[in-house]
């Protein structure tokens, strides 16, 4: 692969509005599926999303726009799918289009709910994408500070790692830099550990607990996801890289994380639920916490961090009391 070919994003929200500036300062031409009809023809009147990352404005004739998923998908070459995972099924299911040809690159920073994989092993698996034509887009970075041309560095991961390179290639700007790996997995699953312990950091912020602990929470929840990805995917990875570690630290201590805002209501007495309606976007951690604490029950990895985050959201313990049980456990 020397180039990228015709790429399209998929997905409507903040990370896709952001990955479509980064593309357009590089390439002519996007096609991008966003579900919703009327969010479009919003678009193309704005000039801008309507709903995320307002201040990025697009020239909507390089553009094409479309609700249907099959149409943007037959014409391009290069799939960048920034849907949330909940809901990445049900889009993928209208799909009457080969996929197998296609280079996929996910942004999604989540798991596959009820099949408890991650989004790049679903691809392999159902629609029989090569394991060659699958890409992951790793952190740090928030999108918001994508938006204001804040110096970001992402990590592009493929078991090719010639064309993680042209996708890298193409992403790079004054404001971006790239490097590639050959850790598609860890990348993938790193993403949703990070999200979980970025609700730690925020339950703990909502119940006063100061900046000394958070840096203990943190030194701790690396060495939790380094067990885990260790055993889930044996490289020799080095987790204070700074796809690992740093997009760790920036999503649980920054004011940009939806998940360590939702932690931080959940800290402060908010129910799970109300918290979630308050919330204008998703936080992919609670649904992550879930399929990883799932699938942890096939490996036996010590994880106190995310048993705690388990009970907190899904078996309704008090905050109060998982923390302390944490901070015990903690040296």
């Amino acid at each position: 692969m020397t180039d990228c070919g015709r790429i399209a994003i998929l997905g409507g929200g903040s990370w896709a509005t952001a990955i479509a500036k980064m593309v357009l300062d590089k390439v002519d031409r996007i096609s991008w599926y966003i579900r919703r009809d009327d969010r479009i023809e919003e678009f193309k009147k704005l000039g801008h999303n309507p709903a995320y990352l307002t201040m990025v404005h697009f020239d909507t004739n390089r553009i094409h726009f479309s609700s249907d998923i099959n149409e943007i998908v037959k014409e391009s070459d290069t799939l960048i799918l920034v849907t949330p995972s909940p809901y990445l099924k049900n889009h993928l299911k209208k799909l009457h289009v080969n996929l197998q040809n296609k280079f996929i690159i996910t942004a999604i920073k989540g798991i596959v709910p009820e099949e408890n994989v991650s989004v790049s092993e679903y691809l392999h698996k159902i629609y029989g994408v090569p394991d060659e034509n699958l890409a992951v887009i790793g952190g740090p970075s928030h999108a918001e500070e994508v938006a204001l041309e804040r110096l970001s560095y992402l990590t592009i991961g493929c078991v090719d790692t010639q064309k993680a390179d042209v996708f890298a290639t193409m992403l790079r700007s004054r404001f971006i830099k790239t490097s590639v790996s050959a850790d598609v997995l860890g990348i993938e699953y790193s993403s949703v550990l990070k999200n979980i312990y970025a609700i730690c950091a925020g339950i703990c912020n909502g119940l006063n607990y100061g900046d000394n602990f958070q840096a203990v929470l943190m030194a701790n929840a690396a060495q939790e996801m380094n067990r885990f990805l260790y055993t889930i995917n044996p490289l020799d990875r080095n987790v204070i890289d700074s796809v690992y570690i740093g997009d760790l630290l920036v999503t649980g201590y920054s004011n940009f994380s939806r998940n360590r805002v939702f932690g931080t209501m959940i800290g402060k007495g908010y129910s799970v639920k109300s918290a979630q309606l308050e919330m204008e976007m998703i936080a992919e951690g609670y649904y992550g916490t879930k399929c990883i604490k799932e699938i942890n029950r096939y490996h036996h990895v010590n994880m106190p961090i995310v048993d705690a985050v388990y009970n907190i959201l899904y078996e309704h313990s008090a905050p109060a009391i998982e923390i302390k049980l944490l901070t015990d456990s903690f040296r």
